[in-house]
């Protein structure tokens, strides 16, 4: 998973991106036509022979709760791997504009975010980080809780919200597999 996460900040100059859908997945299959590229350039014997999918063959698709969003928020982090969040350009908005906190639908937005299982702590944390000035006014309003300040209270607020994420330890989100897990993977025996 470091590699690919390193190569996938390489490849789009950051690890965190947010996009309309559909750019989203030009880019992951741009990525991947990558990927695979280079793989089969690293290794150009280990190919030969086998038949391999198409490089212009489409490899990432979007499930319909997310392509359905006005933006995905896009996380490789280091321990909780490569994720995909509905509607994190508004999200990220709130963070930057905390006046936007007023607003019902950016509320519920971020308490949704809080809420869901699905949804670990990462993007919180991310934006909260990422706008240190202005997480304290967005929690305050969201929770109306005039003494909420981010550094003290935040992090019991997600183990509260997520206790799930807490309970367990955390694996890759990526597992590398020999020729012989892909091929019974694949249907192969």
């Amino acid at each position: 998973m470091r590699e690919d996460r390193a190569a996938f900040v390489e490849f789009c100059g950051g690890d965190e991106l947010v996009l309309p859908p559909a750019e989203a997945e030009d880019l992951f299959n741009a990525y991947y036509r990558h990927r695979q590229e280079a793989a089969v350039a690293a290794h150009p014997g280990r190919a030969r022979g086998r038949r391999l999918p198409g490089l212009d063959l489409p490899f990432f698709e979007l499930p319909r709760e997310l392509a359905d969003s006005d933006t995905i928020g896009v996380i490789y982090d280091q321990v909780d791997g490569l994720n995909f969040y509905a509607d994190y350009g508004m999200l990220r908005d709130l963070f930057a504009d905390p006046a936007l906190a007023g607003r019902g639908q950016h509320q519920d937005l971020l308490r949704t975010y809080l809420r869901e299982e699905s949804i670990e702590p990462l993007p919180i944390r991310r934006l909260a980080t990422a706008h240190p000035e202005t997480a304290d006014v967005v929690f305050r309003k969201l929770l109306r809780k005039p003494g909420f300040t981010w550094s003290e209270h935040g992090e019991a607020l997600l183990r509260r919200r997520k206790p799930w994420y807490y309970e367990n330890k955390r694996r890759p989100g990526v597992s590398v597999i020999g020729d012989r897990l892909s091929a019974l993977a694949a249907g192969r025996r």
